[in-house]
């Protein structure tokens, strides 16, 4: 019998947001932002009073990045949990990293890939090539042996990637030194602008019912601008309130979602959001003057995915006996931890206001409050191809 290995996946995200809606086919960026947002559901079911913050695209990443290397029930269950199409959607994933990754985008997303492998693992040309081409993923050798010295430098190369945001992802303890045969990261570094800045002398301590029940005083952020925004119904008929805060370049937006009513629970909603409903949102808001109240906020979590993935249907690749990536090497290997970090801070900074909008600040006209004072949800969206690159809600600021 073969000796079996081990393949550690991490997806790993990183958001640091300075203060921080199309066709009827879906883009391989909503179809990957789909189950990643499934995973989010299922560890926001679990969580219903705590902050949680995730990375749908980072998911979606990894799952990609180990797509080339599968074959027959496991390549099979991922296709079927991403909807991709059974030839490969790797010139669609090619596509979506690089308008991603674009110049447009350069100063505000940062993605990156990597492969570790063990020196002397041989993995086929065909898995290496094919991440590189579609993920520019950065190939490296370590010695998992030395399982202390491999992590250190992981750790440093995500530490890297993230603008120090995510100094360490994995633990030593984490890679087996006899069976550790591939480590692959997903690091998404997000650095965003509000497009309308809010002003530091605005904000105030205010109060802010969190999920608890308790009412907690919050810094406040304030401005009065112009903003999209929306009132959008459940299935079941929970209406709930969707704000847009697009960021300097336009390319990426942060949507927030706050039930309308005060006791309708955050977590009777979240269930509903798909990219699908996403796209839906364009058609219910309006540019309307409104002064926002929002709050700053940061949270950074770790979460598990074996678990919430072998709920949607992803089993096999974290079997012994039935991972089959033949794709990716000659030798055995099953997925033995999935994990993903996120951090999130969302603050006032960003680029000076347009003359547009400083027209707007002085206007005398006394438009509706909209307080976000209340749990929360909250998207970040890459406009053109639906991707939600983050999302989380928040029931303590």
């Amino acid at each position: 019998m073969k000796h079996l290995s081990l393949l550690c996946l991490y997806a790993l995200v990183s958001l640091y947001s300075h203060q921080g809606v199309l066709s009827q086919t879906p883009s391989y960026g909503e179809r990957g932002s789909d189950l990643g947002m499934q995973v989010f559901q299922q560890v926001a079911r679990s969580k219903p009073l705590e902050n949680v913050c995730f990375s749908p695209h980072g998911v979606a990443s990894i799952l990609g990045m180990l797509l080339p290397g599968a074959n027959g029930e496991t390549r099979k269950q991922l296709l079927n949990a991403l909807r991709y199409k059974k030839n490969g959607p790797y010139k669609m994933l090619r596509k979506l990293h690089k308008s991603l990754t674009a110049k447009s985008n350069q100063d505000i997303v940062l993605i990156a890939n990597g492969l570790f492998s063990q020196k002397g693992f041989p993995m086929e040309d065909a898995f290496v090539a094919t991440n590189k081409a579609n993920f520019q993923c950065e190939s490296r050798n370590l010695d998992f042996a030395n399982n202390q010295e491999a992590a250190e430098e992981i750790n440093a190369w995500v530490n890297n990637k993230t603008k120090g945001h995510i100094p360490s992802l994995i633990k030593a303890d984490m890679l087996d030194p006899a069976l550790t045969r591939l480590v692959v990261v997903n690091s998404i570094y997000f650095k965003g602008l509000w497009k309308s800045r809010f002003q530091p002398e605005n904000t105030k301590m205010r109060p802010f019912n969190g999920g608890n029940g308790n009412v907690y005083k919050v810094p406040m952020m304030s401005q009065l601008s112009l903003f999209n925004i929306g009132l959008a119904t459940t299935p079941n008929g929970l209406k709930y309130k969707v704000i847009e805060l697009p960021y300097h370049g336009n390319t990426i937006s942060m949507l927030i979602v706050l039930p309308s009513e005060e006791d309708t629970p955050l977590s009777s909603v979240i269930p509903h959001i798909s990219t699908a409903t996403v796209q839906s949102w364009s058609k219910v808001m309006h540019m309307m003057k409104v002064r926002l109240l929002i709050p700053k906020f940061s949270a950074d979590a770790e979460v598990d995915l074996e678990a919430p993935l072998a709920a949607l249907g992803i089993t096999d690749m974290f079997n012994e006996a039935k991972a089959d990536f033949r794709g990716l090497s000659a030798h055995k290997v099953c997925v033995s931890r999935a994990l993903q970090k996120v951090k999130i801070v969302v603050n006032e900074d960003g680029t000076k206001a347009a003359a547009a909008t400083t027209a707007i600040l002085l206007a005398r006209s006394s438009p509706p409050w909209v307080s976000v004072d209340r749990p929360f949800l909250f998207l970040i969206r890459h406009n053109q191809t639906g991707t939600i690159l983050f999302m989380g809600q928040i029931n303590q600021p």
